[in-house]
Formats: structure tokens, sequence, C-alpha cells
């Protein structure tokens, strides 16, 4: 079994790479390192049924050998990623999709399109059912990352409806784990790093609005099982339990033992108040519910932040460096030459 995972020197992505892999397939990552982190797969490198390719999505790839497996995670997915990226992140869930539902047409492969939470909004109803069709803006402060979401969400029906491609979609609630970015602005990165140096935990509005929290492992988890399964979506993958954000940053503060205080700033605009998912569909087709509780994961996640703190000099993301690699057995070689060509 042959995967493409594009964003996959991502946070998301690079766990799911390790997953593929170690389930016996191949996998080829593709990534332009926008956002995603070298660091993240190299580890990989070494591993026999493994290859990296330096690309933009937005662009056609070049010939690749047969693939059974798409995963579409390619997109700046933080706030401040996608709000300093807007025009890369409307193509690369247009342009870039469109693209990767072509190479999936032409090979058979099935198609899993990385979605999000975000599609809903600022959500008039809660929790989040995948009926909901949502309150979004499309001229907002976030209206690149919703509606390119959403757009990509419609052009992976079309095709399975025109094309009959075998379409997935997965919508993600909040995420987090070992590998985000230090600076990725997200609430539990911030408040971790923030924590470990000693800085106050910044709360931006009252601290009242909510969110799930789900660990990276049970994400992956549940995006290969509707990869493997015939339900087509959309489906959210997230955790249901729900905690303000003043909550999360006094767990966070007890988990690391900081004596920083919180400090309470403006709301951003179109930020949600509420956000939890209804995960009955999940739980249902999928057999799949989150595992890894919160306080768990996230003392796992505060040891990776505690130790890329304290690396000197901390490593840098190698944005323009093309580290694309061929696997390195004679059949695999051969399959994937035209990769590296």
């Amino acid at each position: 079994m042959r995967a493409l995972v594009t964003g996959g020197a991502g946070f998301v992505g690079s766990h799911l790479c390790e997953r593929l892999l170690t389930s016996g397939h191949e996998v080829i990552c593709v990534d332009n390192l926008i956002t995603g982190r070298w660091q993240n797969v190299a580890g990989l490198l070494e591993h026999p049924a493994f290859a990296y390719l330096h690309h933009d999505v937005v662009e056609p790839l070049r010939p690749l050998p047969h693939l059974d497996q798409i995963y579409h995670l390619a997109s700046p997915a933080s706030p401040l990623a996608y709000q300093r990226y807007p025009i890369e992140t409307l193509r690369v869930n247009s342009e870039g999709t469109r693209h990767l539902l072509e190479l999936a047409s032409g090979h058979g492969a099935r198609f899993l399109y990385a979605s999000t939470s975000e599609v809903y909004g600022d959500p008039l109803e809660h929790p989040q059912g995948e009926e909901y069709r949502g309150n979004v803006s499309t001229v907002g402060p976030r209206s690149m990352y919703d509606e390119a979401k959403r757009y990509g969400e419609a052009l992976t029906v079309a095709y399975a409806e025109a094309h009959g491609v075998q379409t997935r979609i997965v919508r993600i609630f909040n995420t987090y784990g070992p590998r985000m970015a230090p600076d990725d602005g997200r609430v539990v990165s911030n408040f971790i790093v923030q924590a470990l140096r000693g800085a106050p935990l910044t709360v931006y509005g009252d601290g009242r609005q909510t969110r799930s929290f789900q660990y990276v492992d049970n994400l992956i988890d549940g995006m290969v099982r509707l990869m493997e399964s015939p339900h087509p979506g959309p489906l959210n993958i997230g955790n249901p339990a729900e905690y303000t954000v003043c909550e999360l940053a006094r767990l966070i503060q007890e988990l690391t033992g900081t004596s920083s205080l919180v400090e309470f700033r403006p709301l951003p605009g179109d930020d949600p108040k509420q956000r939890r998912p209804d995960i009955t569909l999940a739980t249902t087709l999928l057999e799949w519910q989150p595992r890894v509780p919160v306080t768990l994961g996230l003392t796992s996640t505060i040891a990776y932040f505690r130790e890329q703190l304290a690396a000197t000099p901390m490593v840098e993301n190698s944005h323009h460096e093309d580290h694309s690699i061929s696997v390195p057995t004679l059949e695999r070689r051969e399959a994937i030459e035209s990769v590296n060509a």
C-alpha cells in the first residue's frame, strides 16, 4: 500500500507519516515547508519505505508511482499562519485540492481531505454535528481559512460525484501534541511556551470561551480509520470534553509548575465563543473515540516543549532546501525514480 501525504512535514502530517510507516505503508511525503518543519520528518529519512518531495501542490506533481491513498493535509492551519499566508491558504485548498483530486482519479486512489471545525465558524449550534451548516463570514479575519476549507470540501464532493473518486472528508477539531511549532499562535502551544519561559499566559477576551482539545495520536487514529472505512464523511474527529480557555490556562500552570500569571487581552475578530464536536458518527461508524486524556497528552506536550526550549540553538526551519530522496530498495527505487528525476 502506497500513500501520498501532502503537508507531511507539518505537525499532524509528520505523525501521520510515522503511523502509516508503522502500519507497513510506503509513504511519499510532500511539503513546501512554508509552515511545515524539516526536523519533523528528518528522522524518517533512513526508513526504507519513506520518500520526501519538496513541492508546492498548487502546481501539478511530476509523475509518481502508483498511489493507493492520498491524504491532503497541506495548508497553513493556525491563525497566525493562515493570516500571514492568506493567498497561499486559499490556493492550496482550491488549486492544490483540484490537482490532488485529479491525481487520485488517475491512480484510482482513495482521497482524504483534511478539513476543519472552522467550517462551523462561530457556531449558533452547540455541540456541532456534521449536519450543521455553520455561521461563517466570507470577509472576516479568518475567512481565508474557513472559506478555503469549505470550498475544498465542496470540490472533494464534486469529484466523488462527477468522476467517481473515492473520497473522505475529516473535520478536525483543536489538536495538540509534540511537534507543534512553538510560535504557531495556538492556545495550547502559546500557554505552554509562555509558562516554561515564565512569561504571562495571554488570554484573549474574558477566557470563558470554550474549546475541546484532542491529543494528536487520537486524531491520527481517527483519520486512518476514516480512510480505511467505507464512509465518505464529512466526519468530526475531536474531543467532546469542553474547557474554557481560563480552565486550560490553570491546568497548564499546574502541570508546568510555573509562577506565570494570566494576562487578558482584547478578543480577536470572529473568534468562536464555543467549540465542541458531536462525535456520534465517529463513535458509531468508526468505533472511534479519543483515548488519550487531556492531562496525559498535555504532560507529553509540555515535555516536548521543555526539550525544544532547552536546545541551544533551537533548530531552524529549512524553508528552501530540497531534501528529496528515493526509497532505497531496488523495486521501490525503480518505482519512485520519477519522483526525483
